[in-house]
C-alpha cells in the first residue's frame, strides 16, 4: 500500500476484522434461526410481498402473484414455486391443478426488499391460468405517448388493450370447468 500510513493500515485492518466480525454474527444469527432471512423483508401490511416469476433462460417476466412466510420459506426449501393465493386464502403450489411447475432456479428481493424476483423454469411452457406462456399477454396499443401499433386501422386509435400473445393449450384442457378460475 503505497502512500498510507501505519494508522491508515491499522483502520483498513480494523474495519476488515469489524466486517469479519459482523459477516460471524450474521452467520451464526442464521444458524440458530434458519428462517431469519425472511425478517430482512419488507412484508406489506397483510404479510405479503410481491413475487415476479421470470424466466431464468430468456429473462422474459411470466407472471406475478403473492407470497406470505410460508410460501417463500417453502419455496426456498422445496425449489418450486409456492405463492399465497389471496382469493383461496391458503398456500398455492404452483402447478398442483395443471401440471405446470415452476422449479425456481435464484430468488432475489429488490433494493427496498419488498418485491421477490424468482427466475424459474416453468414446466410445459404455461405459467398463466388462460394457456398462455406469460399473464403479461394483453399490451396497450394506440396511447399517444408509446410506439403505435395498430392492426391495420386507418384512422386514429383509441388507446385499447389488445391480446398480442397466443393461447398455447387450451385452459379447460389444464382445468376443466374451473377455466376460468385462477390456479
Amino acid at each position: 500500500m503505497t502512500g498510507t500510513t501505519a494508522s491508515d493500515r491499522d483502520a483498513i485492518q480494523n474495519d476488515a476484522a469489524a466486517q469479519d466480525n459482523s459477516a460471524a454474527q450474521h452467520h451464526a444469527a442464521v444458524q440458530a434461526d434458519p428462517a431469519a432471512w425472511l425478517d430482512a423483508l419488507h412484508w406489506d401490511e397483510r404479510g405479503l410481498v410481491p413475487a415476479i416469476a421470470q424466466d431464468a433462460t430468456t429473462g422474459r417476466v411470466l407472471m406475478m402473484a403473492w407470497m406470505n412466510r410460508e410460501a417463500l420459506l417453502e419455496t426456498a426449501r422445496t425449489g418450486r414455486a409456492v405463492y399465497w393465493s389471496r382469493s383461496r386464502n391458503r398456500l398455492w403450489r404452483k402447478g398442483e391443478e395443471s401440471g405446470n411447475v415452476q422449479h425456481v432456479h435464484e430468488l432475489r428481493t429488490d433494493c427496498d426488499r419488498d418485491v421477490i424476483l424468482l427466475a424459474i423454469e416453468q414446466v410445459g411452457g404455461v405459467a398463466c391460468h388462460t394457456g398462455r406462456e406469460s399473464c403479461f399477454f394483453r399490451r396497450l396499443d394506440g396511447a399517444p405517448g408509446l410506439e403505435v401499433v395498430t392492426s391495420g386501422r386507418a384512422d386514429t386509435p383509441v388507446p385499447h388493450w389488445e391480446n398480442v400473445d397466443p393461447v398455447r393449450v387450451d385452459p379447460t384442457a389444464l382445468y376443466g370447468d374451473r377455466a376460468h378460475h385462477h390456479e
